[in-house]
Parts: C-alpha cells; structure tokens; sequence
C-alpha cells in the first residue's frame, strides 16, 4: 500500500473487516444446528473494528427474536452506561458465546468457540469485557495465541494477550432488575472509563 494515505489504509483495513465478518455470519445462518423455525441464531453488533468488545454467554429472549447480539434492555443498558463514560458507541462491538439455543453443551464448544475465535481476530480489540464466569470459562478454552488466564475479578483490567486487555463484569442480563445487582455491574463496568483515558489518542 505504498503511497496511501492513513486514511485510505484505515478504509482497506475496515472494508476487509466487514467482509469477513459478513462471511462469517454467513457460515453461522447456514449452520443447520442453528436454524429452527422459531428462532434465529443470533449475530454480533457493533463495528467491526472497535476497540471494545462485549462478550455474553447466551442470548436473551429479545436477541433470540431479532437475531442480533445485545438487542434489547442489556444493549440499553449498555449504551447509558457507555455514554455516561464518555465512549462512543461506535467504539463497541457485541457478541455471544452461544449463537443460539439450539445447541448442547458440547456442541457449543465444537461450533461456537471456533466462530468466537475469529471474531476476535478480525476486529482485534484492544478490550474485551467478558460478562460472567461462563465467558471467562470459554475464553480460556479458546486456546487464543498468547492468551493468559483470566480471574473473574470485578472491575480489575487485565492482560489477556500482548495487545489485547480484558475486563472483567458481572452477567449483565442478571444486572438488569435488583438495585444490587445493577450497582455491581456499574462498579465493574465503569473501570472502562479509566481504561479508555488512558489509551494513546492514535
């Protein structure tokens, strides 16, 4: 790419993002453990290549019926959150571990964790927020390249790979009703904010 401008780098970059996340969740609606007549698998949301990536166990009875990641009082709730913080929501990327809930416990681990694994390799984030033990179960069975363990310690920024943090919270769709709940879900969650100040502004 001699000669191109940052800008036309960063275009290339982001059109072979959404191309193969496009093709991926191609492979995941043609998937025939995925279909059924009642509910879709569901897909990711967001950029595909922001900083943060947002990852749940399993879809909600509203992503289920939409078929999208984070649709719904958890993605409300995630995006006054964020605004509160002073992050464009343009910066998030949501998906799940299971794509739908037609699945048994091995086959989620056969056909799921693979199509997670990508997805963190073509938007490469520089955060993720894994949402309950259960993700961060699934992250250390990726076997991603470099990846450390993860403790599920609240609020607590984390190395996972050399360029990959990670930031531990609670399940966000049990955060949703009891006061108690949503107040520990904040205090995780707000840790982000120091995170994003103190990223590089380039």
């Amino acid at each position: 790419m001699a000669g191109s401008s940052p800008e036309d780098i960063q275009d290339a970059y982001q059109r072979r993002a959404i191309a193969e996340i496009a093709a991926l969740n191609d492979e995941i609606i043609a998937c025939e453990r995925c279909n059924s007549d009642a509910e879709l698998p569901v897909m990711s949301s967001g950029s595909p290549q922001a900083e943060i990536m947002m990852i749940k166990w399993s879809p909600s009875l509203s992503e289920r019926q939409e078929g999208v990641a984070f649709f719904g009082r958890a993605g409300t709730a995630i995006l006054k959150s964020v605004q509160r913080l002073g992050i464009d929501p343009l910066q998030l990327y949501g998906t799940l571990c299971v794509k739908c809930s037609n699945l048994e416990e091995a086959e989620v681990l056969e056909l799921c964790m693979p199509w997670l694994d990508r997805e963190v390799h073509i938007v490469q984030p520089k955060l993720i927020v894994p949402m309950g033990e259960r993700v961060v179960e699934a992250l250390a069975a990726l076997g991603h390249p470099l990846s450390e363990p993860l403790k599920p310690e609240p609020g607590v920024v984390q190395r996972w790979t050399p360029t990959i943090d990670a930031l531990y919270v609670p399940d966000i769709d049990a955060s949703l009703d009891e006061q108690s709940a949503k107040r520990a879900f904040w205090d995780a969650f707000r840790a982000i904010g120091d995170w994003h100040q103190a990223q590089p502004p380039y």
